[in-house]
C-alpha cells in the first residue's frame, strides 16, 4: 500500500515513520523543508501531565483583558472574517471546566504508554537530546496553583505521580526559584527533547527506511474519482509533479484546514503563533513552566530555551519583538538573579495548529474514502505525536479505529 503524507513537521514525520515501519510504501510531501516552523522552535516537552486543552474556565475574561496589552501571553487580532469569528465563538463555548477536563482525559489516554516510544526511536538509530528530568510547574499566584490542583486526580489516575510543593518545599526542590514563588507541582515522569534535532533525526531515519521525501512541493490540486457515491482521491499535484497514492494523510499543521478543502472538506484549524528564543544555559533541575506568565523554560546541554505566547493573527511567522521581550522578562519574578538577556539573540516563531475545542483532529476526512487527517495538536505536538501516529497507522493500514481516537474524530466539525 502506498501512503502519501502531506506535511513534514513532527506530526507528519512521526506518522510517516510508523506507517513505514508497518510495511507501507510512504511518500512525504512538504511545502518547504521538513521540520521547520513550530516543529523546530517549540519547547520540546513530552508532558502528558500538562496536556490540558487551551479552552478552559476564565479564559474568555482573561483573554479579553490581555487583548488590550501588546505584550500579553495571549493575543487575538480583531477580525470580522466570519470563519475567524465562528472559530472564536466555538472556542469560547468550550471554556468551561467540564469540557476542559474531558479533553484533558482524552489527551492523557492518547499519550498513555507512549513515553517508551521515544526510547524506541533512539534505539532505532535516531540521535537527539532526550532528558528524563521531569517537569516543574511554578506559581506565584495561589489561585492558579489551586486551579491546577483541582485536576490532579486525572493525572494520578494515569500513574504520573504529581508532587505538590508549597512554600519553601518548592525552593528546596529548585534552588533557583525566588521567594515570590508560592508553590509548584512537580511531575517526575515528564521528559523533554531538542525538537530540531528530533525532526532532523526523523528525516534521516525515514530516508534510511526508503521513504521518499519531496520538499518544496506544496499541493496545488487534487485528483478525485467519483463512482457510486464514493469519492476517492487518486493523486495530488505539486510543482514537482503528480503523486499517486492508495491512501493520503493530511498532516500540514496550521495549514491543514485550508488544505483539507482541496480534498473536499475544509476543517476549522487556525494558526496560534508561538515564539522561542535561546539564551545562555542555567543549572535548572528540569523543564519549568512559569505558569502565571505562560513561559516555558527548557534546559538543553548547550543553551536555555524560553518559549511562549499564543497569538491568533493569521498565517504570519514574522517575529514580534514586543512579545519576545515579554518572554525574556517573564522569569524575573521566578528565578533568582535573572537579568533580561541582551546581545545577539535569534528569536523564532512557529504556527501551532489550533482547533475550536482544543483537541486534535485525527481520523478519516469526511467526504472521502481514502483520505485521513492528523492535525490540531496545538502546543502538544511532541507530547501527542507518537500516540497519534500509532493510532493513525492502525486506522490507515488496517481500518481499525482505536478507542482513544473517538474524541478526536474530524467528523465532529
Amino acid at each position: 500500500m502506498h501512503v502519501v503524507v502531506v506535511g513534514g513537521g513532527v506530526i507528519g514525520l512521526t506518522s510517516a515513520y510508523h506507517l513505514a515501519r508497518e510495511g507501507a510504501e510512504v511518500t512525504v510531501l512538504d511545502a518547504r523543508g521538513t521540520g521547520l516552523g513550530a516543529s523546530a522552535v517549540n519547547a520540546g516537552w513530552f508532558v502528558p501531565a500538562e496536556s490540558m486543552p487551551v479552552p478552559g474556565p476564565k479564559v474568555v475574561v482573561q483573554t479579553l483583558k490581555w487583548m488590550l496589552r501588546p505584550d500579553s501571553p495571549v493575543y487575538i487580532r480583531p477580525s470580522l472574517d466570519p470563519r475567524f469569528v465562528g472559530f472564536m465563538l466555538r472556542m469560547w463555548r468550550r471554556c468551561n471546566d467540564r469540557d476542559q477536563r474531558a479533553g484533558f482525559a482524552a489527551h492523557l489516554r492518547l499519550a498513555r504508554s507512549t513515553a517508551q516510544v521515544l526510547d524506541e526511536y533512539r534505539a532505532d538509530g535516531m540521535d537527539f537530546e532526550l532528558r528524563s528530568a521531569g517537569l516543574l510547574m511554578a506559581f506565584t499566584q495561589k489561585a492558579n496553583l489551586d486551579h491546577h490542583v483541582h485536576n490532579l486526580d486525572l493525572v494520578r489516575e494515569n500513574d504520573l505521580d504529581p508532587q505538590l510543593l508549597v512554600g519553601d518545599a518548592v525552593r528546596a526542590h529548585e534552588p533557583l526559584l525566588t521567594d515570590a514563588v508560592h508553590g509548584g507541582i512537580f511531575f517526575p515522569q515528564e521528559r523533554h527533547l531538542d525538537p530540531r534535532a528530533f525532526v532532523e533525526a526523523l528525516h534521516k531515519r525515514l530516508v534510511d527506511m526508503g521513504v521518499r521525501i519531496v520538499e518544496n512541493a506544496p499541493v496545488g490540486s487534487v485528483e478525485v474519482r467519483q463512482s457510486g457515491g464514493r469519492r476517492t482521491v487518486a493523486a495530488v499535484r505539486t510543482p514537482s509533479g503528480r503523486h499517486e497514492g492508495d491512501r493520503f494523510v493530511l498532516a500540514a499543521g496550521a495549514w491543514t484546514g485550508e488544505l483539507a478543502g482541496l480534498f473536499g472538506r475544509r476543517l476549522p484549524v487556525r494558526p496560534g503563533k508561538g515564539y522561542s528564543v535561546d539564551v545562555e544555559p542555567l543549572p535548572l533541575r528540569s523543564a519549568t513552566n512559569l505558569s502565571d506568565v505562560k513561559v516555558a523554560i527548557t534546559p538543553f546541554s548547550d543553551r536555555l530555551r524560553l518559549a511562549g505566547t499564543m497569538e491568533f493573527a493569521g498565517l504570519d511567522e514574522k517575529v514580534n519583538d514586543v512579545r519576545v521581550a515579554a518572554i525574556l522578562r517573564g522569569p524575573q519574578a521566578y528565578l533568582r538573579g535573572w537579568k533580561v538577556p541582551t546581545g545577539p539573540l535569534r528569536p523564532q516563531a512557529g504556527m501551532r495548529p489550533m482547533t475550536p475545542d482544543g483537541l486534535p483532529a485525527i481520523g478519516a476526512l469526511p467526504g472521502t474514502d481514502n483520505t485521513f487527517v492528523t492535525t490540531g495538536h496545538g502546543m502538544l505536538g511532541v507530547t501527542l505525536a507518537a500516540g497519534s501516529a500509532l493510532a493513525l497507522s492502525d486506522l490507515v493500514l488496517h481500518g481499525t479505529r482505536r478507542p482513544e481516537l473517538e474524541p478526536f474524530d474530524p467528523a465532529r466539525f
